[in-house]
């Protein structure tokens, strides 16, 4: 569980009707129904219309992803795996690491590792796993752009509501007492509008980018790994160079660990 997107949530709200209630404005207003249809089927609309079906389809996968963590293997965890993968490598051949692959959860991992013991040129490789690293790219920043025109739309839909509202207040100008109370109601939508599009559907879009970017970021790195078992290189310098990867302070507490278990064995042999 991504217990962030949750904290941020609960404290977008509690800011919004904790301020309410200092201004004297009854949080109770916030349940005006013709506001929130304006609102969040206005919004639900709006991007029916700008996104194609296929892709409106992933969006309660992409919600899944904005409230569970990453399912994508940590750097401290493939450092290792790479350098043990290294030394086998090195000491029994590639088609040795066929058995150890079917192991691995990470299917872009996994086919990567195939093509090394295909027998595959690392230009090929390299190209095949790049394509679709930028198709994995393409379809998160889909997933991204679905929120972030939400964000776009709802204020604009706010402004909208509050037309609406104030034409329907002028109706009632001879009546000052009906005139106040709907003049109220009509920012009601615009209130709406701007805390759904800065408090809920920008972040997400944001969110879904980061978490994006941190998964290319460790595909990368894979790809580094692969190409690098391929070439032959010994496990230690595998490992110091996708160390290089990681923020300064992880890097220098990884290489501390001393020897890997791809180090041992060649040890041991």
């Amino acid at each position: 569980m991504d217990k962030s997107s949750f904290i941020g949530i609960i404290l977008g709200v509690c800011a919004v009707f904790i301020g309410m209630y200092l201004k004297g404005v009854s949080p109770a207003v916030i349940l005006n129904p013709a506001a929130l249809i304006i609102i969040f089927v206005g919004t639900i609309a709006s991007v029916a219309i700008g996104f194609p079906a296929k892709e409106l389809k992933r969006i309660p996968k992409l919600f899944g992803i904005l409230f569970r963590e990453q399912q994508v293997p940590q750097m401290k965890e493939l450092i290792p795996l790479f350098a043990e993968w290294a030394s086998l490598a090195r000491k029994e051949g590639i088609l040795y690491l066929e058995a150890h692959i079917e192991e691995v959860d990470d299917q872009f991992l996994k086919n990567g590792m195939k093509l090394v013991i295909d027998g595959q040129s690392p230009e090929f490789i390299r190209d095949v796993m790049n394509e679709q690293l930028a198709a994995l790219e393409e379809r998160h920043e889909v997933g991204a752009q679905i929120f972030s025109q939400a964000g776009t739309y709802a204020p604009t839909l706010g402004v909208l509501g509050a037309v609406i509202g104030l034409i329907a207040a002028l109706g009632n100008i001879a009546n000052f007492d009906i005139l106040g109370e709907a003049i109220a109601a009509a920012f009601v939508a615009t209130l709406l509008g701007i805390f759904s599009g800065y408090v809920l559907w920008h972040p997400f879009a944001n969110k879904l980018r980061r978490k994006s970017r941190e998964e290319v970021r460790v595909r990368e790195i894979m790809i580094e790994g692969i190409l690098s078992i391929q070439n032959g290189q010994s496990p230690r310098a595998i490992q110091e160079k996708l160390a290089s990867y990681l923020p300064l302070s992880e890097s220098a507490s990884l290489l501390r660990e001393g020897v890997t278990n791809g180090e041992k064995q060649e040890a041991a042999s």
